[in-house]
């Protein structure tokens, strides 16, 4: 399979899973979806991200070589919603190196506090800081103050999630 190509051909769950099927645990064929995905062509980057996220739920391991160009591709300029979107999805739920958590939480934070970005990165982001905050206490006070700042500002998806992780964090604040 040629999988620009394929990528291209359409856009749809079922081809999306056919895509995951074919590149399965195979390395050099995830070789050449993360090439897609940082050095193919706007349209070819946003399609790449989703079959990228659902093999990396389903084989963590096989994204690992990878983590440093993943987090710094977020920081792309002009960067597709559903490529930021789909990062963050398949970040918060895998082992972050500990060399890049500093770097992946202060994205994180940034955003969660922007004006211009989408709930779902929102959301995503916010439980990739839950994640790295039961190793790191000491983000608590920034993430429950910087969730309750958002709180009146955003979505009811956003107050969701927020009042969720805010419930598991500990010395939880009454909600409005």
């Amino acid at each position: 399979m040629n999988l620009e190509k394929a990528i291209l051909t359409e856009h749809s769950k079922s081809h999306c899973d056919k895509i995951v099927r074919y590149v399965g645990k195979d390395k050099k064929r995830f070789a050449e979806l993360m090439r897609l995905f940082f050095d193919g062509e706007y349209r070819v980057n946003q399609r790449a991200s989703w079959p990228l996220s659902n093999i990396v739920r389903k084989n963590p391991d096989i994204v690992r070589p990878y983590m440093s160009r993943i987090i710094s591709n977020m920081d792309k300029k002009g960067i597709h919603s559903a490529v930021l979107r789909n990062t963050v999805r398949l970040l918060q739920d895998i082992e972050i190196p500990g060399r890049l958590r500093g770097r992946l939480m202060n994205k994180c934070f940034e955003l969660i506090s922007s004006e211009d970005i989408p709930v779902a990165v929102k959301v995503f982001s916010m439980t990739i800081l839950y994640n790295l905050s039961i190793e790191y206490p000491e983000i608590i006070p920034e993430l429950r103050l910087l969730l309750e700042d958002r709180w009146e500002k955003e979505t009811v998806a956003f107050r969701s999630r927020a009042g969720k992780i805010m419930a598991r964090l500990p010395n939880k604040p009454a909600w409005p």
